[in-house]
């Protein structure tokens, strides 16, 4: 736990070595029981793939420190335990989440079906600029396969989420995921303070058009980027 990894590049992100921090995102990591959102935060923050992982019990977060945009940014990524027991405790770690990492099982149909209601639980307790990410995890189980990508693909673009999919497992597309996650909070941060700045708080000038991508997985480990758009607001 708290555990910073050096000398890592991702595209151009990097690992950076301990020294004064600009920003803390808060990054929570929620979804069904079992579909690998600790597999997912331990492959992130420590490169580790844990074959005994057990069910998460409450709360816990790990950190990684990365360099984005010449800034060193300390993510704090809390795993919330995805058992409905535990629901209305973990409610409580949305507020101030920055951003949000949805993950369902590829080879489970259920834990797909339930992300609408994750989504909605989401908007309710976080902040309405929060950045989501929609992840499909276990991609290597492909004869597994329950959920196709295409009904990922729509659900992201009509709720406005960024989607990829990943193998906890491999750690495919794991990095690309959660920096772009971070660098869109970052954008937000960015976009809500120039408008801030600029006393831009009424009317049309309140909402503010967020470029953001989402991760599309082409056949093999072969992946591409295509870019797409979704409003954010500033609240300020």
């Amino acid at each position: 736990m708290n555990e910073e990894m050096n000398g890592v590049e991702v595209e151009n992100h990097k690992e950076h070595a301990p020294e004064k921090i600009d920003y803390v995102f808060k990054v929570v990591v929620i979804g069904d029981s079992a579909v690998g959102k600790t597999q997912i935060l331990s492959r992130f923050t420590k490169n580790e793939f844990c074959f005994d992982s057990k069910s998460t019990i409450g709360v816990e977060f790990q950190t990684r420190t990365v360099t984005i945009k010449n800034k060193v940014i300390k993510a704090q990524i809390w795993d919330t335990a995805g058992q409905e027991r535990y629901r209305a405790v973990t409610s409580a770690y949305y507020r101030g989440a920055l951003g949000a990492m949805l993950v369902y099982d590829i080879t489970k149909r259920q834990s797909f079906d339930h992300v609408a209601r994750w989504v909605e639980e989401l908007r309710a307790h976080a902040d309405s600029s929060i950045a989501i990410m929609l992840i499909g995890n276990k991609a290597d189980l492909v004869d597994l396969r329950a959920v196709p990508t295409e009904d990922a693909v729509e659900f992201a673009e009509d709720q406005g989420l960024f989607f990829a999919e990943t193998s906890a497992l491999s750690g495919d597309n794991v990095d690309k995921a959660f920096f772009k996650l971070l660098g869109e909070i970052y954008g937000v941060l960015c976009k809500k303070s120039l408008e801030c700045g600029n006393g831009k708080l009424n009317g049309a000038d309140h909402a503010t058009a967020l470029k953001g991508s989402k991760i599309e997985v082409i056949a093999g480990p072969d992946l591409e980027i295509s870019e797409m758009k979704k409003l954010s607001t500033c609240s300020c």
